[in-house]
């Protein structure tokens, strides 16, 4: 018996170590990470194991010091915030007009959103430039 319950301990899966991107202090949800704000640490839970994919993003939640940091904690910078007065452009051909909006919802470079137009009250789906400026789509 003793032989089975020590065959079966020396099977069994061992918790695996690897270097992991761990937060070197406090990162309050909304922060744009730079890179000292990363560190590599050897930890047995799952992270990034690369810090340039981590270096621009914001964090979705607090990240506490230590704590690796994962993918689905990150998101993409947001160039655009709620209720903020952005700058409005549509072209088509060589016609080009501009206006200010208030942006309905946040947004990062490339994603859509909505845009109430200041001046005819109606609202636009426009696409978040990477400058901050939005395209109102055709």
């Amino acid at each position: 018996m003793r032989a089975l319950i020590l065959t079966l301990a020396l099977l069994a899966p061992l918790p695996a170590w690897a270097a992991v991107v761990t937060a070197a202090r406090t990162l309050p949800a909304g922060t744009v990470i730079t890179a000292e704000d990363l560190r590599m640490a050897e930890d047995k839970r799952t992270g990034l194991a690369d810090p340039s994919q981590a270096i621009g993003m914001q964090t979705r939640i607090t990240i506490y010091e230590g704590r690796p940091i994962q993918s689905t904690l990150l998101q993409a910078p947001r160039l655009v915030a709620r209720n903020q007065i952005v700058r409005l452009s549509f072209r088509r051909g060589p016609l080009r007009i501009e206006t200010s909006g208030r942006a309905m919802s946040e947004g990062a470079a490339g994603e859509v959103i909505r845009v109430l137009n200041l001046e005819s009250r109606s609202t636009v789906n426009a696409r978040v430039n990477p400058d901050g400026t939005l395209s109102v789509l055709n």
